[in-house]
């Protein structure tokens, strides 16, 4: 064989071994980007959980011990029990607290995730602790202001520390057991329990202080839904009109808003088998934000169809209002 032509095989044998080996490190290089990159985002969401969970334990033992243990009120649920208890008898409310609320770690253990129920273990721990040694001061003796405040510091406390991926509070986990396994709902099991803890509180305390009791429970739970949904409470709109193109491009740049369009046709009127096709547009505003979309929405086409509903919970997409381009 000609040495040129060996010499020539040779190199493009080398190149080919070459190129093979590029293709085997480049993909395993990005793979280890992409890695560390999530690894990153998840040590930065856990310290954000870590920080949720440590300021729910305080400001609900800023509630505890600042409102309600001073005045023996109690709340709803797993520490509705605990004050309920520590108030007829002599044992410690963080004793209480950690004590009553071991079934239900371990019930979220099965039903939850390992993850939710080490969070929830930690998150009940601390708040033993913190009642145990932070002193915090007695504010007021006035009943009403007890009952409301008190509410509001304790309901602000467990809702952070369900943001931060925790509860405070067994009685959750054990209402999305029970809703599993009969036909109710969880809020439905929650409405129960509480009912059931206010009668017992009105029977071996007195109704006057049962009745500030559910005051205080309405306040923690109010208080629970605005920490969880947030100040903005996102509406999902379907607009079905005939100038989908331009409430599209008024969404965009007049609210500074996302869109999705979807197609449909139009169900109503004798069109027979010829039905007309049209873009559905689907966006998700704010409250504040309603007045200003039925306004531009009856500028452009009085006669569509508007249909609004709120959301629990988004993620990903352009939720956040953008800056609009002058």
């Amino acid at each position: 064989m000609n040495p040129l032509f060996q010499k020539f095989i040779h190199e493009s044998l080398q190149k080919h071994k070459g190129s093979e080996a590029n293709n085997k490190t480049a993909p395993s290089a990005y793979s280890n980007a992409k890695e560390v990159r999530r690894q990153r985002a998840r040590i930065r969401r856990e310290i954000r959980n870590v920080f949720f969970i440590c300021a729910g334990i305080l400001t609900a033992g800023f509630g505890l011990e600042s409102f309600l243990l001073p005045n023996k009120f109690i709340d709803g649920g797993v520490t509705g029990i605990s004050l309920l208890v520590a108030g007829l008898t002599n044992i410690s409310l963080s004793v209480l607290i950690v004590a009553l609320n071991i079934p239900f770690i371990v019930l979220g253990l099965t039903q939850v995730n390992r993850n939710f129920a080490f969070k929830t273990a930690l998150a009940i721990i601390g708040l033993a602790l913190c009642i145990s040694f932070i002193h915090y001061p007695i504010l007021t003796n006035d009943k009403l202001l007890v009952s409301v405040f008190g509410g509001f510091f304790l309901g602000a406390g467990i809702g952070l520390a369900m943001r931060g991926g925790g509860v405070l509070d067994g009685t959750e986990v054990l209402a999305l057991y029970v809703s599993r396994k009969a036909s109710t709902t969880i809020g439905d099991i929650i409405l129960i329990i509480n009912i059931l803890i206010f009668l017992v509180a009105a029977f071996l305390l007195s109704v006057e202080t049962a009745l500030y009791s559910i005051l205080t429970y309405l306040a923690a739970s109010k208080t629970i839904d605005f920490i969880i949904e947030g100040i903005e409470e996102y509406l999902g709109v379907t607009i079905i009109s005939a100038h989908s193109e331009e409430i599209r491009v008024m969404i965009i740049e007049q609210m500074g808003r996302g869109v999705t369009l979807y197609q449909g046709k139009r169900g109503f009127g004798k069109y027979g088998e010829h039905l007309p096709n049209i873009d559905i547009v689907f966006t998700v505003i704010t409250r504040l934000e309603i007045a200003k979309l039925n306004a531009e929405i009856e500028r452009l086409d009085p006669n569509a169809f508007v249909v609004m509903g709120s959301i629990k919970e988004t993620k990903g997409g352009m939720i956040k209002k953008r800056p609009l381009a002058h």
